[in-house]
Parts: C-alpha cells; structure tokens; sequence
C-alpha cells in the first residue's frame, strides 16, 4: 500500500513540473521582435525554449537566445535585449504583433472585417504602397515593425486574386456589369 501511494504521489508530482515546464516552453517560443540596446533598430530574436522551461522549474525562467539576426557577427553581445522579453514577453512576439495589426481593421481591397486571424490556412496578406501584396512569410521579422507602419492589410480572397492577376494578365478579363 505504501508503494502504492508514492507511486501515486510520483506521478501526481511529475505531471505538475510537466505542465509547469510545457507552459513556460509555450510562453517563450517563437520569434520576438526587439530592440537591440547597442543599435537602436528592430531585431529578430528567439528565446532557447528549452532552456527557459527546464530552468523554470526551481526558479523564474533563465532566458538565453538561440538565435538573433545580427548573428553571427555580434554573437558575443551581452543579450541586454532579454531585458525586454522579460518585461513583456507577448508584447514582442511576432504572432501578438500581427494578431494587433489586423484587429478591427478591414481589407483594403473588398472592405471585408477581418475576423480570426487562420495561422495555419488563409493568411491574410499585407499590400505594398504600389498596390503588390506580400505573405508574412516574405517579410523578414525585424522589418515587421516598418511594415506595419507602412502597409494595408489584406484578406486572403484579395491577396490571391490580385496575384493571379499579377503574374498571369493575359488569362484575366475584367468584365464591366453594366448598372440597373
């Protein structure tokens, strides 16, 4: 019976630091954009996740980066950028940046609202001041911010149709419904 209950209490155990290491795993994945101290400008940065959730379990989370694009030429920084993951770790994540972007805002093409945003299918696009739409995945993360600032959001229906129309006029014909 006694083995029976530190077996039970074990498990009870391991299953708690589980949940408490995948959430802070979940809590620093992905891409963050900063500001580097020593420049100034936006930069690219991601959190090693690992590290951060097996050292969460004794204390507060140990950040480190595993990646950052002024890498490899300042890899020897001191990664005073931490500083403001730290302070605001969803703030400078890239997803809660576009997530900001597209709330309450509407196409700027069919006037269509956009609703919630599909990670994973649909992805709404991003309109250049001359008209060419461009996917997040072609914008690289440290220009996030600037492209923000001086892009139009577009729904999926428009991004696609305007591309076709783009790379293939010669199959497009623009008909002209007349007015009743």
């Amino acid at each position: 019976m006694l083995d029976l209950l530190v077996t039970l209490a074990g498990i009870a155990f391991a299953i708690v630091v589980l949940r408490w290491v995948t959430r802070a795993y979940l809590a620093f994945r992905g891409t963050r954009v900063v500001t580097c101290p020593e420049t100034q400008i936006p930069a690219a940065v991601e959190v090693d996740a690992r590290h951060a959730a097996v050292t969460s379990v004794l204390a507060r989370p140990e950040l480190r980066l595993r990646s950052c694009t002024r890498w490899p030429e300042r890899m020897d920084c001191g990664q005073e950028c931490l500083a403001e993951i730290e302070s605001a770790p969803l703030d400078c994540l890239a997803r809660t940046m576009l997530l900001r972007f597209y709330a309450g805002r509407s196409c700027v093409v069919c006037h269509s609202p956009f609703g919630d945003i599909e990670w994973h299918d649909h992805k709404p696009a991003l309109m250049t001041a001359d008209g060419e739409t461009v996917t997040w995945e072609e914008v690289r993360p440290e220009r996030l911010p600037d492209v923000l600032a001086t892009h139009g959001p577009v729904c999926w229906n428009c991004h696609i149709g305007l591309r076709f129309r783009r790379r293939h006029p010669e199959l497009v014909t623009d008909c002209r419904w007349p007015h009743t």
